[in-house]
């Protein structure tokens, strides 16, 4: 039956029985033989066939989509199956945000390959929050406070804000001693949709919320970097980010005293939320994840690197 399904799908994906047969390295007969098997099965037709191309009937439009789905639950339980035994192995994907991966993750992929080579990677590089089950993730990369959720949530890092500026610019407009005092300053900031901007400062029990204004708006932590090393104004950013250009002296953290986040009008103060590897409970014994999520752990160590000139 398992083999009929494969022939089905092959032929509608190359689009004709030949073609998928080439595919295979088999022949076009034997395609011909699994297809008619299945519709005699099924009562049905699920091909229009002629001599140059196929297409699908109306039943077989509908039972397409769920023979790919059965046949990719039944790949992934062999492979969880095959995995268990030996070293990782089978095809890993990876739901990555895509400036910390580019920063911290992927310079390092060669390493990990290279440990793990019977281990494919899949990596999905972006900063929306895919669904893992419907995007078929097998661990994700996120940053800051997590959603209750039944996802299994592995600590990584701290994910920590903190305001900084060029040299040149607190030559020219002196460091903020206080919270309060960066309202006058020129601030970079992230655009919300709502258009508001509040920094938060937090210091054991005080808090202080601070409307801030400045020349650059962006929905890109990237761009606000580097207009803050052009000494534009003040910048509140992830030290994954800034950490390199702190420890060159490129930018110079103020108010370190304090710990900062970006907040709304109205926000409840949350608390470090952490860059955390994030899987579903089915994958816990998964060696490929475990290998992946250790290997990440080990190289940001504790406390991150990027963490370790501030």
């Amino acid at each position: 039956m398992f083999a009929a399904l494969r022939a089905f799908v092959a032929v509608v994906e190359e689009g004709g029985f030949a073609p998928a047969a080439r595919r295979a390295g088999q022949a076009a007969s034997s395609f011909t033989r699994h297809v008619d098997a299945l519709e005699s099965a099924l009562g049905v037709s699920l091909l229009n066939r002629s001599t140059r191309n196929v297409s699908l009937t109306a039943a077989g439009e509908s039972y397409y989509p769920r023979a790919t789905r059965l046949l990719a639950e039944l790949d992934e339980a062999n492979s969880r199956v095959r995995e268990r035994e030996g070293p990782p192995r089978g095809r890993l994907r990876v739901s990555l945000p895509a400036s910390f991966a580019r920063m911290h993750i992927t310079p390092f992929l060669p390493r990990f390959m290279a440990e793990f080579p019977l281990i494919e990677l899949d990596l999905v590089m972006s900063d929306a929050l895919v669904n893992l089950v419907e995007q078929r993730i097998d661990v994700a990369v996120r940053l800051g406070a997590l959603d209750s959720s039944s996802l299994i949530a592995r600590r990584l890092a701290p994910h920590r804000r903190i305001v900084c500026a060029s040299p040149a610019y607190l030559a020219q407009h002196g460091a903020p001693a206080a919270p309060q005092d960066v309202a006058t300053h020129a601030c970079l900031t992230f655009a919300f949709a709502d258009g508001e901007r509040l920094w938060r400062f937090t210091q054991g029990q005080r808090a202080e919320q601070v409307r801030v204004k400045g020349p650059l708006r962006a929905n890109q932590a990237e761009a606000l970097k580097e207009a803050a090393l052009a000494g534009f104004g003040l910048v509140m950013l992830p030290t994954w980010l800034v950490g390199e250009e702190i420890a060159q002296g490129m930018l110079q953290p103020v108010l370190t005293d304090w710990q900062a986040d970006i907040s709304r009008p109205g926000a409840t103060a949350l608390p470090d939320g952490g860059i955390h590897a994030l899987y579903l409970p089915d994958r816990k014994e998964s060696p490929k994840v475990r290998a992946f999520v250790d290997f990440l752990a080990e190289r940001f160590g504790a406390p991150p690197y990027w963490d370790r000139a501030i």
